[in-house]
């Protein structure tokens, strides 16, 4: 299976269980795995390039099998996530999916899913996907592709920022979006939609997954 992306990064969230995430696991040809994540790969016989972390969450006989790809980081100012995407950075990597960064617990969900707009002027490309959806900053002006009737939704990280958006069923007009909400559960009328930035907006923007 062709693919976008030159490495995927494994969270110790939800296991991708759908065909879509898997198939991307399993065509990629560099997986940097957070420690935590490192048995769920192992038990669907996926052999991680490199695991990051203050190896805090890995089992030991994992520790004693990968010891020859394992990079401690101790840092605790930052999380396992960050940690595995800075690496793959460091080694030159421009194009990564995450997997593995939602479900479990809401407060990792969230989280992880904020670093996003940190993460994007590292890489080319640097998306999050679920069983569900897809995720992807936007930092400036862009023409984003999508199918119609497709559900978005847009989560403004920086509200002093205002958007303007082009294509979806329901139209923000230079609007500083304050809460979360206020962009959620809106809907592409084509096979593309334009969103509009002021220089001081930072978006999240969620794909819904075809069902």
């Amino acid at each position: 299976m062709e693919t976008l992306y030159d490495c995927v990064v494994v969270a110790n969230g939800s296991f991708p269980q759908t065909a879509g995430p898997l198939e991307l696991l399993k065509a990629t040809p560099v997986i940097i795995a957070c420690d935590g994540a490192v048995q769920n790969l192992h038990e669907r016989g996926l052999v991680p390039s490199a695991i990051v972390g203050d190896l805090d969450s890995i089992p030991s006989e994992m520790l004693r099998l990968y010891a020859d790809r394992i990079h401690t980081v101790e840092d605790q100012e930052i999380n396992d996530l960050t940690k595995a995407v800075r690496f793959a950075h460091a080694s030159g990597y421009r194009k990564i999916l995450i997997l593995g960064a939602t479900g479990l617990r809401e407060d990792h969900t969230l989280g992880n899913i904020s670093l996003l707009t940190d993460f994007a002027p590292l890489f080319e490309v640097v998306e999050m996907l679920s069983d569900y959806g897809r995720f992807i900053p936007v930092l400036r002006t862009t023409t984003l592709p999508c199918t119609p009737g497709q559900q978005i939704s847009i989560f403004s990280m920086y509200p002093c920022g205002e958007i303007t958006t082009e294509g979806l069923r329901w139209p923000i007009t230079r609007r500083r979006l304050t809460s979360w909400w206020q962009g959620s559960l809106n809907e592409a009328l084509g096979t593309e939609f334009t969103l509009t930035l002021s220089p001081d907006a930072r978006l999240i923007i969620y794909f819904q997954s075809p069902a």
